[in-house]
């Protein structure tokens, strides 16, 4: 497809716009694979029962184009990657590989899993796939909207690899966040995905999306929230945030966005770190942990436990929690353990827990990050 686009952009300029832009680069990325393929000579028998020459095909004018449902491209081709037909545990891993372009092991790090089960996932949804020969035709509203919690999730992930990038060069991908928020504004201007879920999510996206400009330093280091300029918070998109916060609230749905929808509001509306309102955050997170049962809800309710009753409070959550295995080796464990001792006066016991979430940081920027949180008093 990157290749098609290229070719486009070569062939636009002196050419002119085709009549149908949509089919030109499905054509032309068509044919790139297929030529692709008939160069591997253990394709070459496939090929020759199965595909017909596609430069001789007439396209039809609305050829694999949903009609008014789903109008752009990219998200219709999301719908497609979260076929109910693909197990529910390899939709994430394709759509995000095929459509979000990430890499085995950003996958596997935002999914907290191993990039061996990352590439299974894939090849169970491809074999799926290739079992079911699903239409690129529109179907029907219902079908859609029972696709619409993965393609929510699959959203909600590409926002958080930009927000916070496993990139190594990259802490923050600014160019995700925007594409999140792009897809997700589209699909909430469709009848399909026009519900108080997906306006939560897009309240969700606004507010942290506000926060950006600050979140880095001039070197480009992550900065704690305690650090942060909030003279530089974007007001406007803000209060593009709260509407949309607003509007998810006309329903009688309440989802896991809109919980975390109304935590990033809590921050956003705080005059000052020490001014925000972490009783009404720690409520959030304990209605966000019935919600959507996991660990990680668990961890941040403790730390505004911390924040509003002291870190004793922030302790005793934790105590009788024992992390599944997929989270025990995650630098996010261990730091706010290392942080909640530290701040216990329990020297030993956070110089242990820091030392582990050093060492399984994903990235430099996130590792300077814990550095400073985490130093002894």
């Amino acid at each position: 497809m990157q290749e098609a686009l290229a070719a486009a952009l070569a062939a636009w300029k002196t050419q002119g716009l085709p009549r149908d832009p949509g089919a030109w680069l499905y054509r032309a990325a068509y044919n790139r694979l297929m030529s692709d393929l008939r160069q591997r000579g253990n394709r070459l028998r496939l090929l020759e029962g199965t595909v017909v020459d596609f430069a001789e095909t007439e396209i039809p004018h609305d050829a694999a184009r949903f009609s008014d449902e789903v109008a752009d491209d990219m998200l219709r081709m999301l719908f497609i990657a979260c076929d109910e037909a693909i197990p529910p545990e390899s939709r994430l891993v394709f759509a995000l590989k095929t459509l979000g372009g990430f890499s085995t092991a950003e996958i596997a790090l935002r999914l907290f899993t191993t990039e061996g089960n990352v590439h299974k996932r894939l090849a169970r949804a491809r074999d799926r796939l290739r079992e079911t020969s699903p239409e690129l035709e529109a179907p029907p509203l219902e079908i859609l909207a029972v696709r619409l919690p993965s393609v929510h999730e699959v959203l909600y992930l590409l926002f958080n690899e930009g927000y916070l990038s496993a990139h190594e060069e990259q802490a923050i991908r600014r160019e995700l966040c925007d594409e999140a928020i792009r897809f997700t504004t589209l699909l909430a201007e469709n009848p399909v995905g026009k519900r108080p879920e997906t306006f939560a999510l897009l309240a969700l996206m606004h507010l942290h999306t506000a926060r950006l400009a600050a979140r880095q330093d001039r070197a480009g280091g992550l900065l704690l929230l305690e650090e942060q300029d909030r003279t530089l918070w974007d007001r406007n998109q803000m209060g593009i945030g709260m509407g949309y916060l607003a509007k998810a609230s006309t329903g009688g749905s309440f989802s896991r966005y809109h919980a975390e929808a109304g935590i990033a509001a809590e921050h956003c509306l705080a005059p000052s770190f020490h001014q925000t309102r972490w009783k009404e955050i720690d409520e959030l997170y304990s209605l966000l942990e019935r919600l959507a049962p996991s660990p990680l809800h668990t961890l941040n309710r403790a730390i505004a436990a911390a924040e509003s009753r002291g870190p004793e409070s922030g302790l005793s959550i934790l105590k009788d929690l024992a992390p599944p295995s997929w989270l025990s080796g995650s630098y996010l464990w261990d730091a706010v353990f290392s942080d909640l001792h530290r701040r216990t006066g329990n020297r030993e016991a956070a110089g242990r827990y820091a030392e582990q979430a050093l060492e399984s940081a994903p990235t430099e920027a996130v590792k300077e990050l814990l550095r400073r949180r985490l130093r002894p008093n």
